[in-house]
C-alpha cells in the first residue's frame, strides 16, 4: 500500500512521510522514532544531536546565496495519536501505518494514518536532504511528546537553537495562517469506593456506545460531536433513576486529546426490572440518536444480556454522586473569544472514564487561549468532582500562544498566498495546543508562525490528508524559505 503513496506527487514529501510511517512512534515510546531521525540527520553529514528530554536538532547551512537571510528553525513533533477501530487487529508498538489512497485522500487501515504531525516532519525532512532547493539556514527541530503532554516543547533549553524565525508545520487547513493557539491543563479525578457483591438473582448487562465520529479535542470541539462518555452517563443516570441500574464497570475513551468514540459499560438489574428496563432504555436511546442524527449518523447504542451477571458492583450512594457529578460537569465548548469570530476560547473534553475494581478515575482535558479562563473552567471542573469525594490533580499545564498580528514573517506568507492562489489566506488563532508558546518561553525573540496543509479527523482512525492541499502546502513551503528576509 504505501508504494501507491510513494508514487504521489509531490514525491520527496510523500516518500519521506512513507519512510517515516513505517517506524511506530507512540507518544513517550518515541525511541525509535529518535533513533531514525538521528540516523536520517547523520547519514546526510549534518549537524545532529539529541537534546537532555529526547527532542532532535538537525542544522542545515544556507545554500549558496542566502546566507545573509534570517535562520529559520522548521518544528514538528515526531510522535502520533494512536487510535483505531474496535474491529482492527493493529499493534501500534510494533507496526507501521498501513496506508492506502482514496481519491484526493490518503488513509489509513483503521487506524490513525500519522499525517498530525508526520506531514511537517517529512516536509522537513525532503528540504535537509534536498540539494537542489534554495534556502536560508534551518535549524531543524523535532520535538517528541507533543500529543500527551508536550514535554519536548517544555524541556527544549534556550540557546540549543540561533534561529530567528520559528515555521511550526502543525496546523490542517492549508487555507489557514495561524498566528496564535490554545493553552491546556489535565484535570484528574480519582476516588476509591468499596464494592459491594452484586444481588443474588440479579440479571446482567453489557451497555455499548460506538460508532461516533470521534476527533481532535480542540480543534473539533465545537463541531457538535457525541462525547462517548457523557452519552453513557445519560444512559447510566436513567438505568440508575427508574431501575436501581448498578454498575460494575465502565470503560470509556481512551486519549486526553481525543473526544471520546466508545464506551462499555457491565451493569446489573434486579430481575424484577428485566423487561422493563431493556423497553424503557430503547425509548431514551431513540432519542439521544434523534439529537445526534445530524453530526452521528452512525452511532451505535447497544443494551445486551450478557453471559454471565457481574459478581461486584457499586454501592449505591458512589454510584448515585458518580452519575451526578458527571453529568455536572462541563463538556464541549465553554466559552467563544471575544476578540476573535468563531474561535473557541475555552474548552473541556471529558476524555476518559474508567470504573472498576473499587477505583474510578476522569480524565478529562482543558483548554484555554486566556489562562484565568482556562483555570476558571478547571477550577468548576474541579468542585464537581470533589464533591463527589473525589481527589483532583491539575497536571501538564502549558501556555497559550499570544497572537502577534505585527509579525513580519507573517506579512511574507500572506503576500506569498494571495500571489499563488489569488485569494487571502485566513489569518487565524486556533482552539488546538501547538508547541509555538511553550517554545517561546525560552525563545521569546522567535518570530513564530503556523502552517500546515489540509488534515481531516485528526486523533481518530478517519484521519486523512489531502494530496492536491498537499501540493499547493509544498509550493507555499518553497516558496516561503526563497523570500526569508534578510538579516
Amino acid at each position: 500500500m504505501s508504494q501507491e503513496v510513494r508514487n504521489l506527487e509531490p514525491k520527496e514529501l510523500w516518500n519521506k512521510f512513507a519512510d517515516l510511517n513505517a517506524v511506530p512512534r507512540p507518544s513517550k515510546k518515541e525511541e525509535r522514532v529518535i533513533a531514525f531521525m538521528m540516523d536520517f540527520g547523520q547519514k546526510l553529514g549534518l549537524e545532529t544531536f539529541k537534546d537532555e528530554v529526547g527532542n532532535v536538532i538537525i542544522k542545515k547551512p544556507a545554500t549558496a546565496g542566502m546566507e545573509n537571510r534570517k535562520t529559520v528553525v522548521m518544528q514538528s513533533h515526531l510522535d502520533m495519536v494512536h487510535q483505531k477501530n474496535n474491529d482492527t487487529v493493529f499493534d501500534f508498538d510494533t507496526q507501521g501505518i498501513e496506508m492506502y489512497v482514496d481519491g484526493d485522500w490518503v488513509r489509513a487501515k483503521g487506524t490513525t494514518l500519522g499525517a498530525d504531525n508526520g506531514l511537517g516532519v517529512a516536509t522537513i525532512m525532503a528540504l535537509l536532504e534536498s540539494t537542489t532547493i534554495p534556502h536560508p539556514a534551518i535549524e531543524a527541530l523535532f520535538t517528541i511528546d507533543e500529543e500527551t503532554g508536550m514535554t519536548g516543547a517544555m524541556g527544549l533549553k534556550g540557546g540549543l537553537l540561533q534561529g530567528d524565525i520559528l515555521l511550526n508545520l502543525d496546523t490542517e487547513e492549508d487555507d489557514e495562517i495561524d498566528i496564535g493557539c490554545a493553552g491546556g491543563v489535565d484535570v484528574t479525578a480519582v476516588a476509591e469506593y468499596d464494592e459491594e457483591d452484586t444481588p443474588e438473582g440479579a440479571v446482567g448487562y453489557t451497555i455499548t456506545v460506538k460508532g461516533l465520529n470521534g476527533g481532535h479535542s480542540g480543534m473539533d470541539i465545537d463541531k457538535g460531536l457525541g462525547n462517548a462518555n457523557k452519552i453513557m452517563n445519560r444512559l447510566l443516570f436513567s438505568g440508575f433513576e427508574d431501575f436501581g441500574l448498578q454498575i460494575s464497570t465502565i470503560n470509556g475513551g481512551s486519549l486526553r486529546n481525543a473526544i471520546p468514540r466508545e464506551s462499555v459499560a457491565q451493569v446489573a438489574i434486579a430481575p424484577v426490572y428485566d423487561e422493563a428496563f431493556v423497553f424503557d432504555m430503547q425509548e431514551i436511546i431513540n432519542e439521544i440518536k434523534t439529537e445526534f442524527k445530524t453530526t452521528e449518523p452512525n452511532l451505535e447504542i447497544v443494551i445486551e444480556k450478557s453471559a454471565t451477571t457481574p459478581a461486584k458492583v457499586m454501592p449505591p450512594m458512589a454510584q448515585f454522586y458518580l452519575v451526578r457529578s458527571i453529568y455536572a460537569a462541563h463538556n464541549g465548548v465553554y466559552r467563544m473569544s471575544a476578540d476573535f469570530d468563531n474561535l473557541v476560547e475555552t474548552s473541556n473534553n471529558i476524555a476518559k472514564v474508567t470504573v472498576g475494581n473499587g477505583k474510578l478515575q476522569i480524565d478529562n482535558l482543558t483548554r484555554s487561549s486566556v489562562e484565568t479562563s482556562k483555570f476558571d473552567l478547571a477550577n468548576a471542573l474541579r468542585s464537581a468532582f470533589e464533591l463527589m469525594g473525589c481527589e483532583v490533580t491539575f497536571g501538564g499545564s502549558y501556555p497559550g500562544w499570544t497572537p502577534n498580528a505585527k509579525s513580519e514573517i507573517l506579512d511574507v506568507l500572506v503576500d506569498i498566498y494571495k500571489k499563488q492562489n489569488n485569494a487571502e489566506p485566513k489569518v487565524v488563532a486556533c482552539h488546538a495546543g501547538l508547541e509555538c508558546g511553550i517554545l517561546g518561553t525560552n525563545y521569546p525573540n522567535w518570530d513564530m508562525i503556523s502552517f500546515g496543509p489540509t488534515i481531516h479527523g485528526a486523533h481518530s482512525p478517519d484521519e486523512r490528508a489531502s494530496i492536491s492541499s498537499a501540493q499547493k502546502y509544498w509550493k507555499f513551503v518553497l516558496e516561503i524559505l526563497k523570500n526569508i528576509p534578510t538579516k
